[in-house]
């Protein structure tokens, strides 16, 4: 009798024990249930569509902006947009001088950079933004007169680096982009 008493209380603080857990399990769901009926109540209403679907590029370490790559005027201009800052104004400038040196030019998008050139010649020249400067690549600039002033690892490539405080000699530029378009421009296949 002493062993059935035993088990009987053995067994009511087993029932308790379950009976526990179950409680505490039930509390930690309607919790759970609860901060997910409140996380769900935090959500903004979904966005109606945008007029304009174009997303922003996104800026590189240095505030290069990432636009697709592609051929013609429009991803060029879509680079230009998205040139940060002070900057912006330097590639919409060197665009319209380009653009009014060599009125037939070729551009494109490639490798994050715009690149300038002639049909059946290859490119001749390229932009590329850094944190503090705008990068203009003459790809056969070690053939222009004066020669631009940044030296490259390629022995036919010379750059302008162009700062915030540089006054752009628009003059000379034009006279290197004339010079550039007329010489045999780089392509992926020729090494530069």
């Amino acid at each position: 009798m002493a062993n059935a008493k035993t088990k009987r209380s053995g067994d009511e603080e087993t029932t308790a024990k379950k009976t526990t857990a179950k409680k505490s399990t039930v509390k930690k769901r309607s919790a759970t249930n609860a901060s997910a009926t409140s996380a769900s109540a935090r959500k903004p209403p979904p966005r109606e569509p945008s007029l304009n679907p174009v997303k922003p590029a996104r800026l590189l370490s240095g505030g290069n902006p990432q636009v697709a790559k592609g051929e013609g005027d429009e991803p060029v201009q879509a680079y230009l947009a998205a040139m940060p800052g002070w900057k912006r104004d330097i590639g919409r400038r060197l665009d319209a001088i380009i653009t009014r040196t060599v009125p037939k030019v070729r551009k494109a998008v490639k490798w994050t950079s715009p690149f300038y050139g002639i049909d059946g010649q290859g490119w001749f020249l390229g932009v590329h933004v850094f944190s503090k400067y705008v990068k203009i690549a003459f790809f056969r600039g070690a053939a222009l007169k004066p020669i631009p002033p940044g030296t490259s690892k390629g022995k036919d490539t010379r750059y302008l680096d162009v700062y915030e405080t540089d006054e752009l000699d628009e003059k000379q530029i034009a006279a290197w982009v004339q010079q550039a378009a007329s010489l045999p421009g780089w392509s992926a296949s020729s090494q530069n």
